[in-house]
């Protein structure tokens, strides 16, 4: 059971008030501490480093999970394990240090994948597949993109369906493979829509009409700009005037 201290964070953490969290959880780790449970410390060490790796202070972030991560090894904990170092692996990441990131994640999946941790291991290789594309290795992503499909469709997981689908695709299209660039979009496009998020979609056909755009196929590129810029106005994107815009061109060269 929550501590008041971590339950006062969690409230100011809910608040967005970000300073103020982290002063509690700072006093829950204490109060943790003192009682020498480690489950609690765990759980309050854990906490306090989301919450300064949202405030941008890495080192101490760092420190909180490297300190959860021999805790949670004590405890035998394996999927809270492979959580902490997805979130070593985010901080690195975040720093630019895409090798580490990259070490972080597949040590993850070491742990992760005896656990048949499906939803966790779908979000892992989704995020692997990130860290090759900034390591200039598409293959490699694209190989982990479709891993992460697989995971996603077991559990049932349309966000997951929906946004590895979409970066799938993106990748794809930089790549030079028309063809799959649009099937794996089109797919994208069909799982936001039935999700009912407008922006994602929006996204998504963005990158179609790219697609039609290198193709020559300007009926189609027009099609899916048309659609992008209803969005943008039933959702006062940013991206509307430029769509616009780009729309109004398409339209006339026809």
């Amino acid at each position: 059971m929550p501590s008041p201290a971590s339950r006062r964070g969690e409230i100011f953490l809910h608040r967005g008030d970000l300073t103020q969290a982290r002063l509690w959880y700072e006093q829950a780790v204490t109060e943790a501490r003192n009682a020498e449970s480690l489950k609690a410390l765990s759980d309050a060490l854990g906490n306090l480093g989301n919450v300064c790796a949202l405030l941008g202070d890495q080192g101490q972030a760092e420190t909180c999970y490297r300190e959860v991560l021999e805790i949670q090894r004590t405890l035998q904990e394996g999927n809270a394990i492979g959580e902490t170092l997805v979130n070593l692996g985010n901080l690195k990441n975040d720093a630019g240090q895409a090798e580490k990131a990259r070490a972080f994640y597949l040590e993850a999946l070491d742990t992760l994948k005896p656990l048949e941790n499906d939803r966790a291991l779908g979000i892992l290789y989704s995020n692997l597949a990130l860290q090759e594309l900034q390591l200039h290795k598409p293959e490699l992503a694209i190989d982990a993109f479709h891993a992460a499909l697989e995971y996603h469709r077991k559990v049932g997981n349309e966000d997951g369906l929906a946004a590895t689908y979409g970066q799938l695709g993106k990748t794809f299209l930089q790549t030079g493979n028309a063809r799959q660039a649009e099937a794996c979009l089109n797919n994208a496009t069909e799982h936001f829509i039935k999700l009912g998020n407008g922006p994602g979609e929006a996204g998504a056909l963005r990158l179609l009409a790219d697609v039609y755009l290198k193709r020559g196929d300007r009926i189609s590129e027009l099609r899916c700009l048309e659609r992008v810029v209803q969005i943008d106005q039933t959702y006062r994107l940013p991206q509307y005037e430029e769509d616009r815009q780009r729309y109004a061109q398409v339209r006339q060269s026809l």
